[in-house]
């Protein structure tokens, strides 16, 4: 593919055989995709030939990359301006299994709750059990994702946690759970449950069987009206407790090193990934945006939003509605023209190279990909490839070797890009989601940058066919001055995860 550059020079030519190679259906495209797809054409041709064109200037650059200003906020999970947590009780009232659903970042919502219930109850946690993602079909259990000694370490002052159950609870599994009612298993668990539920419910299980078993138990805990010390302990679990094994780390490290030195070389080793760079005149670090492409094929059947893939998409979008969910995900009432005038349909790749054009970002962005897998594959992304031409993902910054550890763990290949997405000088995510949900909430805690798309706005956008792009550029700008890492502070039913203010942080 072509790379685009700045100064076109006036080159008509040149500009329409860029523009003409944007809008072919791009040679890269898997096979695999092509029996669902005709070509899929760009739905936004007017902004998107202004946006090949574009140019940047350096002031408009520079404030899109200038750090957050400090905003009177600092963590203080463990600060000593922070109330002292009550000892950690001596004598366990029994052993508390949570089997925790979802993707990646439901499940670390899922273990943070899991440790605060083990305290509200004075139980002894096992090392929480992650259930096989229907989608996915990862099986990656916690060990393999999360450092466990580190997890164990961290919290032994707060609750007591075992990484398996003593020989004479050894009958308690998942498939002992899954044949019959039990009388050690919570099925009846609220959504955010109180802590008083849990006493109440649970507590007299453990105090008769010395265990009890909560399935399910994802969103299974109040965000409101817990014990400050309960708030703190999620905290302290969520921003240091939770440490990816170290081969995740490593190769998150050298990724990130590859993005801001592209010039250095790499050397693999059968063990571990050894990055190799001049000591000598090393040049200043760059750079880097991650963009959490958040279009699957679960969110765009879901959303019953039309992405433009002609008849056979929409087909192909209801047959895999009624496969995965049996009836229970239903079209939606509303029109795509109402669905995209509320904000509720995911950005495509087209759109959200669109926002990042229109925000200042230009063709020398080193844009990092963290996604799993995109619906449509290489024929939907390449506009935005276009776009921006140094966009990098793991096949591309990392060798087959280095990757050997995570091939076709989706789990492990989600941690990977969650730790490169914190390392990140600024991070997007197209839609929002539970990756979207625990960056902002991560990135808030460091008062690291983070562009919150206005889906509302950017629907609105969309419609107007005849909106040209000096018009778009400034609505898009003007919407999202505010929408760029300024802290929130929670309000009543929002996460803690997503906003740590005021219960994991205090002001400065």
């Amino acid at each position: 593919m072509m790379l685009l550059h700045h100064n076109l020079g006036g080159a008509l030519a040149a500009a329409a055989f860029v523009l003409l190679t944007l809008f072919t259906p791009s040679s890269h495209a898997s096979s695999s995709f092509l029996p669902e797809f005709n070509a899929i054409k760009p739905r936004h041709m007017n902004l998107l030939k202004s946006a090949v064109l574009r140019q940047t200037s350096d002031e408009q650059k520079a404030a899109l990359w200038r750090p957050l200003a400090n905003q009177g906020w600092k963590t203080c999970v463990d600060s000593a301006t922070g109330p002292t947590p009550p000892p950690s009780p001596k004598n366990s009232q029994g052993y508390l299994q949570v089997f925790l659903d979802g993707g990646l970042n439901q499940q670390r919502m899922g273990i943070c709750d899991a440790v605060a219930v083990a305290k509200i109850l004075n139980a002894t946690l096992v090392i929480p059990y992650l259930e096989v993602n229907p989608v996915w079909k990862d099986s990656s259990s916690f060990v393999d994702i999360y450092d466990v000694d580190h997890f164990i370490d961290v919290l032994k002052d707060d609750i007591s946690i075992v990484k398996d159950l003593p020989e004479d609870f050894s009958w308690s599994t998942r498939e002992y759970y899954a044949i019959a009612i039990r009388a050690t298993r919570v099925k009846t668990a609220p959504v955010h449950a109180s802590a008083n539920w849990y006493l109440e419910n649970v507590s007299p299980i453990l105090e008769s069987y010395g265990i009890a078993a909560i399935a399910p138990f994802s969103h299974r805990l109040d965000f409101d009206n817990m014990p400050e010390d309960i708030q703190r302990l999620r905290c302290k679990v969520n921003f240091q407790a939770l440490s990816f094994v170290p081969h995740i780390r490593s190769l998150g490290d050298a990724i990130v090193s590859r993005l801001r030195y592209p010039s250095g070389q790499k050397e693999v080793s059968s063990e571990f990934l050894t990055e190799v760079t001049e000591t000598q005149g090393r040049p200043e670090a760059g750079k880097f945006v991650v963009l959490h492409l958040r279009f699957d094929k679960d969110m765009a059947a879901h959303s019953a939003c039309d992405f433009g893939g002609g008849k056979a998409e929409k087909l192909a979008l209801a047959k895999y509605r009624q496969v995965i969910w049996q009836g229970r995900v239903l079209n939606s009432q509303f029109t795509d023209e109402e669905l995209r005038n509320q904000g509720r349909c995911p950005l495509t790749p087209e759109e959200i190279g669109l926002l990042l054009a229109a925000l200042g970002f230009d063709n020398s962005t080193r844009l990092y990909l963290a996604s799993h897998k995109v619906y449509g594959g290489e024929a939907r992304i390449s506009t935005l490839r276009e776009l921006f031409p140094l966009m990098e993902d793991k096949k591309s910054l990392a060798s087959s070797e280095e990757r050997a550890n995570i091939k076709g763990k989706a789990s492990l290949m989600s941690a990977v890009d969650y730790y490169v997405s914190m390392h990140s000088d600024i991070f997007v995510s197209a839609s929002p989601g539970n990756m979207h949900n625990a960056m902002v909430g991560q990135r808030t805690y460091q008062n690291l940058k983070t562009i919150r798309p206005n889906m509302g706005l950017l629907g609105q956008l969309f419609l107007n066919k005849s909106m040209d792009w000096t018009n778009f550029q400034e609505a898009v700008v003007e919407g999202h001055i505010n929408r760029q890492g300024q802290l929130r502070t929670r309000n009543l039913k929002q996460s803690i995860y997503t906003y740590p203010a005021p219960d994991c942080m205090c002001q400065a």
